[in-house]
Order: structure tokens, then sequence, then C-alpha cells
């Protein structure tokens, strides 16, 4: 990853959409800004999403933040407004059995890139949440606390977020023991205490401690069977 091009300056109230304002007077357009939700959930998919938004009015994307302080409601409404105003967006899933095989940072880091390289439009630069992302093949850079300060990373995290929430709650229905459609697959002490109760699913993710100590060989082979399938 590289630093802001030169002669590039953000004023500090800039708003959410500086970054692509500064990007966009140094030259460098489209921008694709690219985000993930799930990385430290127990279990369900690691879910990456990458965004390009248009220059002008219709790339500022109504009630648009960082989809962790938006309600499920309003991260709906962004996500509609995102999809029809992107230049482009592209979305992927890894799922928990990949995550395992690669570990969470490969995974993640595996996962940003194939959501940028499934864009339909090739970005000029790229914007990144928190770490750099090596082998993107354009330059870029890692913004800390991205998904509140540039928008296109904000857009991707909600394509993410709704994307990975709407996944767990059809996982619900495969195993509702677990209340996957509440936590989202997340480690809170409900899904623990059901993990504990039930052992783990096809769809925890067994790199997880807790995932680990809630295997009991008293389970056998078929520990948290689907809904409607007998254990035996």
């Amino acid at each position: 990853m590289t630093v802001m091009p030169r002669g590039s300056t953000i004023r500090r109230d800039a708003g959410i959409y500086g970054y692509e304002r500064a990007l966009r007077r140094a030259g460098l357009d489209p921008i694709a800004g690219v985000d993930e939700a799930g990385r430290g959930a127990c279990a369900g998919p690691l879910v990456a999403a990458a965004v390009i938004l248009p220059d002008g009015k219709r790339g500022q994307i109504p009630g648009l933040a960082d989809s962790k302080l938006l309600t499920a409601k309003a991260r709906d409404r962004v996500y509609e407004e995102v999809r029809k105003r992107a230049l482009a967006w592209s979305v992927v899933s890894i799922e928990a059995a990949e995550c395992d095989r690669l570990g969470m940072h490969v995974a993640n880091v595996e996962a940003l890139r194939r959501a940028l390289f499934r864009l339909d439009t090739r970005p000029s630069y790229v914007l990144t949440d928190g770490f750099s992302v090596d082998g993107l093949g354009v330059p870029g850079l890692a913004v800390w606390k991205g998904d509140r300060v540039a928008a296109c990373i904000a857009a991707a995290s909600v394509i993410a977020k709704v994307t990975r929430d709407r996944v767990m709650a059809q996982m619900h229905e495969l195993y509702p023991r677990y209340d996957f459609d509440i936590h989202k697959g997340y480690c809170t002490p409900e899904h623990q205490a059901a993990l504990d109760e039930h052992g783990p699913c096809p769809e925890h993710r067994r790199r997880f401690e807790n995932v680990r100590r809630s295997l009991r060989p008293d389970m056998g082979q078929n520990v948290g069977s689907p809904a409607g399938v007998e254990s035996r």
C-alpha cells in the first residue's frame, strides 16, 4: 500500500467524502473502497464487499455511515441506495471451512482481494479499512477507522454487513438452536451456552478456541445437525 498522492490534503472537517474528493483532485478516479463483515464471529462466513461510488450528488448516499453505527432498518435503506447509485459493487463470501483452512487474517485479505477483482470497473485507487492489503494491482491506502471516515469504505461495510446478516438469518432456519438470526455468529454468552449444550454445527469455525472447547467425544460426528435431521 502507498500513502496519499503528493500534494493531497484532507481537512479534519472534510466529512465522509473528503478522501474521495482529495484523490479526485489528484487525478485518481474511480476510487474503490473495500471492507468485510464477520471476521470476529466464530460461526458463519466471512463476507467482503467492494464499492465504487460515482462523483457528484449521485455518489452522496443519504444516511451513509459505518454499518456498525446504523440500525438494521437504516442499513437496509443505505444498502438499497448503494446498490442503486454505485458505479460498481461486488460482494464475496468465504465459508467457515475455508476460513479454518486459511486462518482468519489470510482469509480476510483473500476476501478483500476477491471482492475488488470482481468489480466490473477497474479502480485507479483503493481505500481499505484499517490495514493494508497487498496484491491489489493498483495503489491504495489503509485508512484508520476507514468505515467511519471514507464514503466508499462505509458503503462497502454496509453491503458486506447486510449481506452477511441475511445469510445468518437463513442459517438460523437450518440450525435454530443457535439463534444465528440474533447474534449473527458472534461470541455472545447466549451463543456460547448453545455451543456448550449442543456442540458446534458445520458452520462453526474450528480455529476458534471456544468452538474447539465445545467439541465433545460423546457427541460423535453429527453434532449440530440441521433442523429436522436426527443425530445418531
